[in-house]
């Protein structure tokens, strides 16, 4: 299957547009699921069309809500048959919040959220955000299709991982698709850290998964971290040879055009997590027979 070219140029409005959006829908998310450690109560998780956040419970009643990537509508969905839709179109953050809010009132959800959005430059409140309003069809089911395809490739990864490992899931803030191996062994304690990235590496990890970019790198790639990075992780020889340590970023970058342009682009990215990963647990001395089905 060819990945679909994703340039950040080509589709920025839309997926500042598109965060914002998802920021919505992740407050909701967050504000009524209860804590889990890593803050794996946040994500998003791919569906088979588009990205959904999964059940929701409502004391005898639940329900979800689905960013449609091809029907172009947000369902939101409960367990006794009753559904609102939300279109997704060119339309404002703040015109979309509000209906989103409109259809949880007359599905009896009651929720609040932090409109303050996160991770994202120019942090206009959800709710008074009339910049952002892009919303371009192909590129959102290009960014979507390169999700589901990195999914399945970093779900044969995850199987290799018998260890503490997070599921494949979708960080609404960061905007990244990402997946976390553990050591097993609690980290250095951050007293200087913010309280999300404090519960975030509390312990040791290795973690890898896709990004598209914004003014740091203007660029979709592929990327692989260790945290705490043991020391040499940075000059580990990895796969494949496109493959190269950003020194601002932190972790090793395979660019999202190297990885789709290879001969075999699953092979080039399962290389990618799997040599950055070797680096990291090798390094970091990671008990790696307890660890890993069929470890050599």
């Amino acid at each position: 299957m060819n990945w679909p070219a994703l340039p950040l140029a080509e589709w920025i409005d839309t997926k500042d547009t598109l965060h914002r959006w998802m920021q919505v829908i992740g407050k909701i998310r967050m504000e009524l699921t209860p804590s889990i450690n890593h803050w794996w109560h946040v994500p998003l998780y791919v569906s088979a069309r588009g990205l959904t956040t999964s059940v929701i419970a409502l004391g005898d009643r639940w329900f979800d809500m689905e960013f449609d990537f091809i029907a172009h509508q947000l369902h939101i969905r409960t367990n006794d048959g009753v559904e609102r839709d939300v279109a997704l179109e060119p339309r404002t953050v703040a015109d979309f919040h509000d209906e989103v809010f409109s259809a949880l009132k007359e599905l009896r959800i009651r929720c609040s959220i932090w409109t303050t959005p996160v991770e994202c430059e120019n942090p206009i409140p959800l709710d008074r955000d009339v910049a952002h309003k892009s919303y371009d069809t192909e590129y959102v089911q290009r960014f979507w299709r390169v999700l589901a395809q990195s999914h399945a490739v970093l779900s044969v990864f995850r199987s290799e991982f018998i260890g503490k490992c997070s599921p494949i899931h979708f960080f609404w803030g960061s905007f990244d698709l990402a997946l976390t191996r553990f050591s097993g062994r609690r980290a250095p304690a951050r007293p200087d850290a913010d309280p999300m990235t404090r519960e975030a590496y509390s312990h040791e990890v290795s973690s890898a998964g896709w990004w598209p970019g914004d003014s740091r790198l203007a660029l979709p790639a592929f990327y692989s971290y260790a945290a705490p990075e043991p020391a040499g992780f940075r000059n580990a020889a990895v796969k494949p040879a496109a493959a190269h340590y950003n020194e601002s970023l932190g972790g090793f970058y395979l660019h999202h055009d190297d990885m789709r342009l290879a001969s075999d682009p699953g092979q080039a990215l399962l290389d990618f997590c799997r040599s950055t990963y070797d680096a990291a647990a090798d390094l970091g001395h990671w008990d790696r027979a307890e660890l890993e089905r069929n470890h050599v």
